[in-house]
């Protein structure tokens, strides 16, 4: 694993060096977006909506629209100066019982890894939450997005969950919480034994994938079927989207200039460039032009009777 971030876990007057990985991974079927008649990918390029040209990731800002339609255009050095107290920091702020936290606020997964000496104050804290029974709220920065975060411990390793804010959670609005509802006595009786039957302890391994599964039966046989499709080789692109066809690049240039692509035609205005005079000759050459060539003397005539 490769870690995403680097900092120290700020617990009283202990500083704790850590590394964070991402915990989780995806593996579900990746497609790409192609053109279903002769399998091209379809790609996307960075225009303008002003003056239509393509731009690069390095000409692009954040911009923040004023209900008056104006922007606010904020620059990645307007973002690094915002003064982010956990920016390298993860700081213990509290500890609670973890079954207080709703999991509707848990958003992402982290690992934490000591790195250097960190090891002895990593475990001084792993255990102390350990015996605890409690989870610790904590702050942190990752990609200028300042999160909430519960830290706790799972099979030795400090685990980080960054937490949606209170006012990004939605309230349910739904019409029927305001009815008088109640549910059956008998129902619910039945409800209750049918949840006992079905109870155990909860066991990830014990359920699959059956989209992920059924997708890759699906191109197993498409591909043993030879229903695959070979696109033509393109050029490659540049990681930045920019037009790799010198050729095209270069017409477009002139265009753009007011000229002609053709080699041979002058840019629009100009005059047609002279042609080099021809070279002269070499003297032998030339002098031997000069002379007429003698005739050779003509042959008899064969004789009619002969």
């Amino acid at each position: 694993m490769r870690s995403i971030w680097k900092g120290a876990v700020s617990f009283g007057l202990v500083s704790i060096a850590v590394k964070l990985y991402s915990a989780t991974e995806d593996h579900d079927v990746k497609f790409h977006q192609v053109h279903k008649t002769d399998g091209g990918r379809v790609k996307y390029r960075r225009v303008c909506s002003v003056d239509g040209e393509e731009i690069e990731y390095r000409d692009i800002a954040k911009g923040f629209e004023l209900p008056n339609g104006e922007l606010v255009v904020l620059t990645d050095a307007d973002m690094d100066e915002l003064p982010l107290g956990s920016t390298h920091e993860i700081e213990v702020l509290q500890f609670v019982e973890q079954s207080e936290i709703d999991p509707i606020h848990f958003e992402k997964t982290y690992y934490l890894e000591p790195e250097g000496s960190a090891t002895r104050p990593y475990v001084l804290l792993r255990t102390a939450l350990e015996n605890a029974g409690q989870v610790a709220i904590t702050k942190i920065a990752i990609r200028q997005r300042e999160s909430l975060a519960a830290l706790r411990v799972r099979d030795g390793v400090l685990v980080l969950h960054t937490m949606r804010w209170p006012d990004e959670i939605r309230a349910p609005e739904f019409g029927f919480l305001d009815e008088d509802v109640a549910a059956k006595p008998a129902e619910l009786k039945m409800a209750e034994s049918l949840i006992a039957t079905m109870s155990g302890s909860f066991d990830p391994s014990a359920f699959t994938d059956d989209y992920k599964e059924a997708m890759a039966a699906l191109l197993e046989a498409k591909q043993a079927g030879g229903d695959v499709v070979r696109p033509e080789e393109a050029e490659d692109d540049e990681d930045d989207g920019s037009v790799v066809d010198l050729m095209s690049a270069l017409r477009r240039s002139v265009e753009k200039a007011g000229g002609k692509s053709g080699d041979d035609e002058a840019p629009e205005g100009k005059a047609p460039a002279k042609k080099a005079p021809a070279k002269k000759a070499p003297a032998k050459r030339a002098a031997a032009k000069a002379t007429p060539a003698k005739k050779a003397p003509a042959k008899k005539a064969a004789s009619k009777s002969a």
